[in-house]
């Protein structure tokens, strides 16, 4: 039996080397004083950072994937609950199939996806505007906090709901003081991974985003034809951010499952 555990534990080693190490090279050339990815390396140095940071367009896409990140959570979040708890608190006949379609953004293609937005917020008139972005990110990432959702509902014990209508409170405030505070770890967990899932996509913003780019569509507008540093210390910083909201979901949801 140790054998096949060891396998196991090298496998996962070998995985997370090879998703992490890109990431770790990145953030260590952004410290390098060398304009080109080459060994030996050169002197510590902020210099990258400090160029980057001065440029009026890296602070305005930043400005764009925060306002759109920000956005995106809200909604995608809103929306995801409401998903769930329908899910949860209403039986109906065709109920698979509304969970299907609920979570079916994610396994559509992102060129599709984009192609997708582009035709339809087009005709919207919302093509290369910050609320098409919105809009289009709240379709992708809805589905994550559904799901979030949709698995805290799931440990919630229906009687307690019930016991609140028959106190004599209505539906909604049923709702308000008993099913909300029971889900809002998750509810909070959702927003952070949401937003992380907006602040870092690429494919579906490049279609709709017009001259409103956020940060992923600015660096690959950086990378044509240049071996710029700069892209490593910004790449950095996405990283950071993004991370840090992954991790503040998954520990929200860790903790609450722990109690």
């Amino acid at each position: 039996m140790r054998l096949p555990i060891l396998f196991f534990r090298l496998y996962l080693l070998a995985l997370f080397c090879f998703v992490f190490a890109p990431i770790v090279t990145s953030t260590v050339f952004s410290f390098n004083s060398d304009r080109f990815p080459t060994m030996p390396l050169g002197h510590f140095t902020t210099q990258w950072y400090q160029t980057a940071f001065a440029r009026p367009e890296v602070w305005e896409a930043f400005r764009n994937s925060m306002t759109v990140a920000l956005s995106a959570a809200t909604l995608s979040t809103a929306l995801g609950f409401a998903t769930a708890y329908t899910d949860f608190r209403f039986g109906f006949r065709f109920k698979p199939a509304y969970l299907a379609l609920a979570l079916l953004p994610p396994t559509i293609p992102l060129v599709i996806m984009g192609l997708a937005m582009l035709a339809w917020l087009g005709q919207l008139g919302l093509s290369g505007t910050i609320t098409g972005i919105v809009i289009a990110h709240t379709v992708m990432a809805a589905p994550f906090a559904m799901a979030i959702c949709r698995l805290r509902l799931q440990q919630m014990d229906a009687s307690l709901e019930a016991a609140a209508w028959n106190l004599g409170a209505s539906p909604w405030r049923a709702m308000r003081v008993v099913v909300v505070p029971f889900c809002l770890p998750a509810i909070i967990s959702a927003f952070c991974l949401t937003a992380a899932v907006s602040f870092d996509e690429f494919i579906v913003a490049w279609f709709v985003s017009g001259l409103n780019r956020t940060v992923p569509v600015m660096i690959l507008e950086i990378l044509q034809g240049n071996v710029d540093p700069q892209i490593n210390a910004i790449g950095t910083v996405v990283f950071i951010t993004s991370i840090t909201l992954v991790v503040a979901a998954q520990l929200l949801l860790l903790g609450r499952t722990a109690r």
